[in-house]
């Protein structure tokens, strides 16, 4: 593709506690792309800050150390808030992910082919080559319930199918909901046009959100296999996995509330509080997420 476009465009990752995983990922930003791209890592107050500045000296990132932990979309906001006026798409990805060859590419000519498109994300492998289902539908009252009550015991249900879009395929280019936070690419002026990520939620639901918000605003959020990334799994959260379990349930909720606003679906909403408080005390008793 034309060098100028990728002139136009940044990486974002954040780090908390994770300089382990950062040399693979910037690595893999190198080699991905014939032309050079600079890379902004946000550190979110973390304990291995010294470890990840020696890295992002060593590999030519720009760090953007937080004086707080101020959770995923809260350190992608402020990294993108960092960047020159030039930069018109941003590549934000965690930093357990390992970019294929010319994915973010693929994934720019798909922003540049359609000027309504917000967002657009890649096919996720798992480290075991499996796809991860990183474009889904929105959660409703009926696919979220659904899949939040049998997706450990009953994995193919029909709530959880729906949700995951498992009907079209991972190897099928479509619009989608929302795409995983995990690496997706948007358009800055669609981004600064929602005001960024709700730094409401400090872990999880960020990117549902987001994606809600990208549809409601009448941008398009694009599923594109052409682009592939490994994703290699949540280091950061094992460490504290009960809270995160805790986080993730209140990171739901929120999403919800946010969806079902009316005052007449209050007891809806209390409904649903109520169940995600209860499902998320038997899930931490195990230290794992739905």
């Amino acid at each position: 593709m034309s060098s100028p476009l990728l002139e136009t465009t940044i990486v974002v990752t954040v780090t908390y506690n994770s300089s382990s995983h950062l040399p693979k990922f910037l690595d893999s930003v190198r080699t991905s792309e014939d032309h050079q791209l600079t890379v902004v890592v946000a550190d979110n107050h973390s304990s291995d800050l010294e470890a990840t500045t020696e890295i992002a000296r060593l590999q030519g990132a720009r760090l953007l150390a937080l004086d707080e932990n101020r959770g995923y979309g809260g350190a992608i906001n402020a990294a993108i808030a960092s960047l020159p006026p030039h930069i018109t798409s941003i590549l934000i990805s965690n930093p357990d992910v390992e970019l294929g060859q010319g994915a973010i590419s693929a994934l720019i000519l798909e922003l540049a082919a359609d000027p309504l498109v917000g967002s657009v994300g890649p096919r996720v492998l798992n480290a075991d080559g499996t796809t991860y289902p990183s474009g889904r539908q929105l959660p409703s009252l009926r696919n979220g319930v659904g899949h939040a009550l049998f997706a450990r015991v009953w994995p193919a249900n029909p709530w959880s199918r729906s949700y995951r879009a498992e009907s079209q395929g991972s190897e099928v280019r479509r619009p989608v909901g929302w795409l995983s936070g995990a690496c997706l690419l948007v358009r800055r002026t669609a981004f600064e046009e929602l005001n960024g990520f709700d730094e409401g939620f400090f872990m999880y639901f960020e990117d549902v959100d987001l994606g809600y918000r990208m549809g409601k605003a009448g941008w398009k959020n694009i599923y594109s296999p052409q682009a592939s990334v490994v994703h290699t799994g949540a280091h950061s959260t094992s460490a504290e996995s009960g809270k995160m379990v805790l986080a993730h349930h209140d990171s739901a909720y929120r999403y919800l509330e946010k969806k079902y606003s009316a005052p007449y679906l209050a007891p809806v909403r209390w409904v649903l509080k109520i169940g995600l408080a209860v499902r998320a005390r038997l899930f931490t008793r195990t230290g794992r997420l739905g």
